[in-house]
């Protein structure tokens, strides 16, 4: 019964034993054994089942994969004396976690050092350049309302109307010398060498996002209030003017249509008359003492209508009433 009281505490002892000194090294991370502070053999890379001396050495890991850091936003002065707020972002990793394991120790440690060396260059390289080479890439010509942000997507409305501000407030007078791709490549450039010594490798840096102070944002809305309204009465001036031209050709065909009509309606009205005297005419012509009675007929009709008139009985104009025996007065 001893016996396996002694066995069985050997297996258990064993089994501790094994699990203390078995680890296992995913793949995204890396790590590093220590001896009482001290580290032993080379870094673990790749990732499996590994194995260190229980109860004496101990495994510290550390991420393999890309990490985020988000800078704070801060206020900066550029090159034109503009102050402006600037928020960037960088993507690193760890490269040697020996040499980070040394000089920094934990990785909830690493901020601080990213925030010491980077913030700095991203300062140092706005500072030393005008407004709009943080702003603008290249030196096409702009559309104000369709930027791209650091991810290569459409940008909010303010963030288009804030790009739009400092588009118009100084990339009309300005050539764009470095722009701001080469700036977060001077970024990186100024801040790896000295990321080198933490076995830190910086991958990426860009700026997310660059906005005026409150000040200088208010007086910058207000003059592109200004602009705006000049070129919607500039295109309202040429609307009205155009509206008068297209008025005023509408009234000369309108006149020139009428002209012609009036002149084509008198001709074929003159043309009817004639007709009409013509056939007159040869139908009179064939019996001229039917059209003598049928003219005087046409006026006794326009001249007795309505009207009492005294006659004498022989006269000329009575001839043809005394000739059908119409009844004197």
């Amino acid at each position: 019964m001893n016996m396996k009281g002694v066995l069985g505490a050997v297996l258990v002892a064993a089994l501790l034993l094994a699990y203390s000194a078995a680890f296992v090294v995913d793949e995204t991370e890396q790590a590093v054994v220590t001896q009482f502070g001290r580290i032993v053999g080379d870094p673990i890379i790749e990732p499996g089942l590994k194995f260190k001396v229980p109860f004496v050495q101990m495994v510290t890991f550390f991420p393999k994969n890309l990490q985020a850091w988000d800078g704070d936003p801060g206020q900066i002065p550029t090159l034109d004396k503009t102050y402006i707020y600037v928020d960037a972002f960088a993507r690193w990793r760890i490269v040697d976690p020996v040499k980070f394991f040394q000089s920094i120790g934990a990785f909830s440690l690493a901020r601080g050092r990213l925030d010491e060396i980077i913030d700095p260059a991203i300062r140092n390289l706005v500072t030393s350049n005008a407004l709009v080479e943080s702003v603008r890439w290249t030196n096409r010509e702009m559309d104000p309302w369709v930027e791209l942000d650091a991810f290569g997507e459409v940008e909010t409305i303010e963030e288009e109307r804030d790009r739009e501000a400092f588009a118009r407030d100084d990339s009309r007078t300005r050539e764009i010398r470095v722009g701001r791709e080469k700036i977060t490549e001077q970024i990186l450039a100024q801040a790896q060498p000295r990321l080198d010594v933490f076995g830190i490798e910086l991958v990426d840096v860009k700026i997310k996002r660059i906005n005026y102070v409150e000040q200088v944002r208010e007086s910058v809305y207000k003059r592109m209030i200004a602009e705006r309204r000049q070129i919607a009465e500039k295109y309202r001036s040429e609307g009205v003017g155009e509206a008068r031209k297209i008025r005023g050709d509408k009234e000369r065909e309108l006149q020139r249509i009428e002209s012609e009509a009036y002149r084509t309606a008198q001709k074929i009205r003159g043309e009817a008359d004639a007709k009409v005297v013509k056939l007159l005419g040869d139908t009179y012509g064939v019996d001229p003492e039917f059209y003598t009675y049928q003219q005087t007929l046409e006026t006794y009709r326009e001249a007795l209508e309505g009207s009492t008139v005294v006659f004498s009985t022989d006269s000329d104009f009575m001839k043809f009433i005394n000739r059908q025996g119409v009844k004197k007065r």
